[in-house]
């Protein structure tokens, strides 16, 4: 019988891994890890860097990354193509944004999966209005309901297609977020009812993807929690938005939670997280927060292969024509 994964995503300090890493890789045996920049400097290096990965903790363990486009994406020219942010080219392409989405995405999974990285976080189908702050208002889709789900559900075929998984995020929902939740914890006052109408459709048409991400937000009306700490807004997600696969927090240690990340990573999976991201730290944090996850329940071990089931080969298609087809569109 394989042993159950670390209830963690974890990062690494360099372009290639410590010894000191490896150790500690091994011993904690995280569901997975995540790219930065400062791990990307060559092609063959984010390769080597992710087989070492790999190797650490002896089983395919999802490698994930944050490449959306524009001032989110850790992948960058000359070795890579710097993508338009997503408001900006689903403003550009109209009625063919669908297409124009899908075919970004499935153009970034053809550059992660030759890199060895099998995830994107993305998509993002927070609802944005006048109000949403601008850390997070161009990688979003737009203010119509439909519209973002319809784009969420392009980019998330585009990556699946490609070979990549989706986590759709930041559930259950970011956009009415006046501050940056990487430096201070925003509230929303909005109506439960609105909320439900809006934002948490979002999330609920898409509740099929393999995995998602929670946000470090409060929703006033419903809880005085970040989402991320609430099991009211976690029980929200599992019944009421349907969402039955493998949710990550986001990143334990951004400033709009308080507290020891170790603390803050128990009762992440208290409230219901089945695992633990955590970024940026050294490596004493990382082996607390490690520690403080321990190995994930059998509930969120069942959603974590549910999620890897979903981890196919790329799909046969001729790249240069896709690449032509998106030229063309914008």
């Amino acid at each position: 019988m394989s042993r159950p994964f670390g209830a963690t995503i974890l990062d690494a300090e360099g372009l290639r891994l410590t010894a000191d890493e490896k150790t500690f890789f091994k011993d904690a045996n995280p569901f997975g890890f995540i790219l930065f920049a400062r791990n990307i400097d060559t092609p063959d290096q984010v390769r080597a860097l992710c087989d070492e990965m790999r190797a650490s903790v002896g089983h395919e363990a999802v490698i994930t990354i944050d490449q959306e486009g524009g001032r989110v994406q850790r992948l960058r020219a000359p070795h890579w193509r710097d993508w338009h942010p997503p408001l900006e080219l689903v403003a550009r392409t109209g009625k063919q944004a669908e297409r124009a989405m899908y075919l970004m995405y499935r153009l970034i999974a053809d550059e992660l999966r030759r890199l060895g990285i099998d995830s994107n976080c993305a998509p993002t189908v927070d609802i944005i209005s006048r109000a949403t702050h601008t850390f997070l208002r161009n990688r979003c889709y737009g203010q119509d309901l439909a519209r973002v789900s319809a784009i969420g559900r392009a980019v998330a075929n585009g990556l699946l297609a490609g070979g990549v998984l989706p986590v759709v995020k930041h559930m259950p929902g970011h956009g009415r977020a006046t501050m940056d939740s990487h430096h201070d914890l925003p509230h929303v006052d909005a109506p439960a009812d609105d909320l439900r109408e809006v934002d948490f459709a979002a999330f609920r048409a898409l509740n099929d993807l393999p995995m998602g991400m929670t946000a470090h937000l409060v929703y006033g009306a419903l809880d005085n929690r970040p989402a991320t700490l609430s099991p009211v807004m976690m029980q929200i997600i599992r019944e009421e938005i349907g969402f039955e696969n493998l949710i990550m927090s986001d990143d334990i240690s951004m400033k709009a939670l308080k507290g020891a990340p170790a603390k803050n990573t128990r009762a992440a999976l208290a409230a219901g997280c089945d695992v633990a991201l955590y970024c940026n730290g050294p490596l004493a944090e990382r082996v607390a927060v490690a520690e403080a996850a321990g190995e994930m329940t059998g509930a969120a071990q069942t959603r974590a292969n549910r999620a890897l089931a979903m981890r196919k080969a790329p799909d046969d298609v001729d790249i240069a024509a896709l690449n032509a087809e998106f030229d063309a569109l914008i």
